[in-house]
């Protein structure tokens, strides 16, 4: 009797550590680091009725401070200390009902990559070459479809997944490298469990998972290992503001407050000079922050504080995770400020000489200077961004080169918006860029004119600033008709087996996209050795006549730049910009390696750029 007594009581301990184990769904960060700055650790417990039971960790050099339950039982949050000595290994967690262990989750605490406090970030010595990892090419034809996930395989249909991948990434890294680009912005990579439109990656569903059709979490990093050999970093697509429809936690809310307008649709104006209107009501201010961009994209409430410290601990898991070399943040302003000042200071406390560039695309300085790290606002908002995109020169340049020269037209345009960089803490550390994946491509924008194109490339990697170039612009890349993102993202040719145009070997390129894409490789070839536009000062004269002068220059190196815009071929008197020539007495083309003499005037053909090194 006593034995059958027996075994059922063994039985029923077995059933019960069984369910318990299945209680415990999701531990989130799912791992962290021995030596971060900052000693504190929120875990996000997700199981079923998971807060009835009470954690314990054994583990030297860690310690429960707080166990905090919400209004959801299936959520816990457990606040960790761990000692700066503390040696890497498995901390175990227990979960006990009384005196009873029910469940037990064995959590990785790993040693750092030597240096990975210390990390430099990009600046004004890279080029970032900007892919959409699904439109460049499929290195794994395995993952185009996955099965659980619903929006598969459709190279037919421009808004469709078309397969590419990180593999594919990987697998072009000496095209990539061989160009010039020294840091690579994939838009984001990790899940996006969306019915339909989940190519583009903005809508995700998991935090921490790399999306299947595009890899997986070690694929991800091998590529940030294999891009480091190239000499190129790897800068992470952060989404703070929002989430996609399909995220596991709409499916078991941890708070009511998790989403902003208690989780019902209700659209943001997008009028972001709201925020820092001093005579805005406050009812706007709120819906541009709390409104959502659609239905699809719930809009986070980073207010919450749970949710606030689970962003952050993302952001830092990613950087120590893949290797990062920086942060690209989308819709920067659409998320609680107060949060993303705490948000800016914690990413920047554990790694002080990292980069995060944040989007506020708005064409106006005031409003995006707002944002930049050591601004004085009027209203007393303090952020920790180091850089910013320059919308407004983007948007100038796209105006100019098309526009009459006039007095407030053309060159003066461009030069006006520069002449605001008193605005910035850090005009230098801002990423400058002719065009990007929400914008119709600059060759378009020109009227498909590859003279005009040229210019812009030219202004672009030789201003002040970072600059950024979208994968296909090297090889004159159109949107043609009517604006549509699906085009404008379009795959880039040669990376699926079958195409007849390979632009990674040059294969079926028109003499036009040949022509353009050994500009630009010469063009970054050449930046790459140039410390003057890594470090140097910009000094720009007013346009005349549609032409427009400035140079780049440090102690060792000066740089003068032409811009002709207008129809016909002019002689530029180098007197007037002696200040700056100083003793130089010529110049060297630097595409064509022709020699000018200074004093005897510079010919800049019609629709041109002349960069010239000054001997």
């Amino acid at each position: 009797m006593w034995r059958q007594w027996l075994a059922a009581l063994l039985l029923g301990l077995i059933a019960t550590q069984s369910v318990a184990a299945d209680r415990i769904e999701r531990i989130e960060p799912g791992s962290w680091w021995v030596g971060m700055k900052d000693d504190r650790l929120q875990l996000m417990v997700h199981g079923e009725r998971i807060a009835d039971l009470e954690p314990s960790i054994q583990y030297p050099g860690v310690a429960i401070t707080g166990v905090e339950r919400v209004a959801n039982p299936n959520y816990l949050f457990l606040n960790l200390k761990i000692a700066p000595d503390t040696q890497p290994g498995m901390a175990r967690i227990e979960f006990r009902r009384g005196r009873s262990v029910v469940a037990k989750y064995e959590y990785p605490l790993q040693q750092r990559e030597p240096g990975s406090a210390q990390r430099k970030g990009f600046g004004p010595q890279d080029v970032i070459y900007l892919v959409m990892p699904d439109r460049f090419a499929n290195g794994d034809p395995a993952n185009d479809t996955v099965k659980g996930l619903k929006d598969g395989l459709n190279r037919g249909v421009a808004l469709g997944r078309h397969g590419g991948d990180i593999q594919g990434i990987t697998n072009h890294l000496d095209y990539v490298s061989g160009m010039g680009f020294t840091q690579l912005w994939l838009n984001p990579v990790l899940e996006n469990a969306q019915p339909q439109y989940s190519y583009h990656g903005y809508s995700i569903t998991d935090f921490y998972r790399v999306d299947p059709r595009l890899g997986t979490n070690e694929s991800y990093r091998q590529l940030s290992i294999d891009a480091r050999k190239h000499n190129i970093g790897l800068i992470q697509d952060v989404v703070l503001n929002h989430i996609g429809s399909g995220h596991w936690w709409l499916r078991d809310m941890p708070t009511p407050d998790w989403l902003n307008n208690k989780g019902q649709f209700e659209g943001t104006h997008h009028v972001r000079e709201s925020l820092q209107d001093p005579h805005a009501a406050e009812e706007d201010r709120r819906k541009f922050a709390d409104g959502w961009f659609v239905e699809s994209m719930p809009d986070l409430n980073q207010r919450n504080p749970f949710l606030a410290t689970y962003l952050i601990q993302n952001t830092l898991w990613w950087i120590e995770y893949a290797g990062l070399a920086g942060l690209r943040v989308d819709t920067y302003s659409y998320s609680d400020r107060a949060f993303l000042t705490e948000w800016s200071r914690r990413v920047m406390e554990e790694y002080p000489d990292i980069n995060v560039v944040g989007e506020e695309w708005s064409g106006n300085p005031a409003i995006v200077s707002y944002w930049q790290r050591g601004r004085k606002n009027h209203d007393g908002y303090v952020s920790y961004l180091p850089a910013v995109f320059d919308f407004p020169l983007q948007e100038a340049v796209s105006q100019a080169l098309l526009e009459k020269e006039d007095w407030g037209t053309g060159m003066r345009r461009i030069y006006r918006v520069l002449a605001t960089d008193g605005l910035y803490p850090d005009p230098y550390d801002l990423v400058v860029f002719p065009d990007n994946h929400d914008v119709s491509r600059i060759y378009t924008v020109l009227g498909n004119r590859a003279d005009l194109d040229r210019m812009a490339i030219a202004f672009f990697l030789t201003t002040r600033g970072i600059p950024q170039i979208f994968y296909g612009t090297e090889i004159l890349m159109a949107n043609p008709g009517p604006k549509d993102d699906g085009v404008i993202r379009s795959d880039f040719p040669g990376g699926w087996p079958g195409d007849k145009v390979n632009a990674f070997t040059g294969q079926g390129l028109s003499p036009a996209q040949r022509d353009m894409q050994e500009y630009m490789r010469k063009l970054l070839l050449w930046r790459r050795g140039a410390p003057a536009l890594h470090h140097g000062k910009l000094t720009q004269f007013v346009p005349l006549g549609g032409i427009y002068v400035y140079f780049r220059h440090t102690d060792t190196q000066k740089v003068m730049v032409i811009l002709n815009n207008t129809e016909e071929a002019k002689t530029v008197d180098t007197k007037r910009f002696h200040e700056v020539i100083s003793g130089a007495t010529t110049g060297t083309d630097v595409i064509t390696k022709q020699p000018h003499r200074l004093d005897q005037g510079i010919t800049a053909p019609a629709h041109s750029a002349t960069i010239l090194e000054l001997d």
